[in-house]
């Protein structure tokens, strides 16, 4: 009987990816990301998760450096109703709204499922720890490997992203979880990747501040809706405000028009 290794499938390669915007956005459930992510760990393979809501795709849209680098990642989701809209509106199928604060919990389920270890880096300090303990209390087993809240400015020299990259990889996490906003936590999973190759990372934005109990999420029905930004805008109004009325809403509108034309004007069989 041969001992070589059976090849395994790579299942994000036949995974069906939607185009909105000016990003490719993969047709995936929650469940099927996290069962991904779990087998990924078994064979020693990392990879880096975009969560794309509105606002995501619309710097996409407008700097084709933000595309480029949202297309460095493994798997983009759909992190907001619009973007699924959009997708269903052009006649592809997003099964459903897979968000950044919702993975914060599964991946790291799966993770103290899988005696795998996380990562928390960002928040205001304290935030982070106080997410670590939230959520070990949660998932029983579950090993924290650091948290970092790193000092305003980081991002702007190369020194500072380069210690926080060491810190990262001393801890060698099996799942980070970054949430520093968009594009900032990109930026900074695209240089912490090199150095774990074999880690998760996925850009969670208010995700640990959420884990941490500093917000909650809408109702249920809110969220299926695509409302759920009435209650981050009810709960953060200055600093929400015109990026959600001024900006993503505007550009939204003009998303699901553009799909709705595509799909209006494309030819049977395309």
């Amino acid at each position: 009987m041969s001992t070589e290794p059976s090849i395994q499938p790579d299942p994000l390669r036949s995974t069906r990816k939607v185009r909105v915007g000016a990003i490719d956005v993969f047709s995936l459930r929650e469940t099927e990301l996290v069962r991904i992510v779990e087998q990924s760990w078994r064979l020693k393979k990392g990879g880096w998760i975009v969560t794309a809501n509105v606002d995501i795709v619309r710097a996409a849209t407008r700097d084709v450096r933000l595309a480029a680098l949202v297309a460095e990642a493994d798997v983009v989701v759909a992190d907001g109703m619009p973007v699924v809209w959009a997708g269903r509106l052009a006649g592809e199928r997003l099964p459903e709204r897979v968000t950044g604060a919702s993975l914060v919990f599964s991946l790291t389920e799966a993770a103290a499922r899988e005696g795998r270890s996380i990562y928390l880096l960002g928040g205001e300090p304290g935030v982070p720890e106080a997410a670590g303990r939230a959520l070990t209390e949660r998932f029983g087993g579950l090993v924290v490997a650091g948290t970092h809240s790193p000092p305003f400015g980081f991002e702007e020299s190369a020194d500072g992203v380069a210690a926080i990259a060491r810190e990262v990889a001393m801890a060698k996490p099996d799942l980070v979880l970054v949430g520093l906003g968009f594009p900032k936590q990109e930026h900074t999973i695209q240089q912490l990747r090199v150095m774990l190759p074999d880690s998760w990372f996925i850009g969670c934005g208010a995700g640990i501040p959420m884990a941490a109990g500093e917000f909650t999420r809408a109702p249920t029905a809110m969220q299926r809706m695509g409302a759920e930004w009435l209650h981050r805008l009810a709960l953060e109004p200055k600093r929400l405000a015109r990026r959600y009325l001024l900006e993503d809403a505007p550009f939204a509108l003009r998303l699901l028009a553009g799909a709705a034309r595509h799909r209006i004007s494309a030819k049977p069989g395309d």
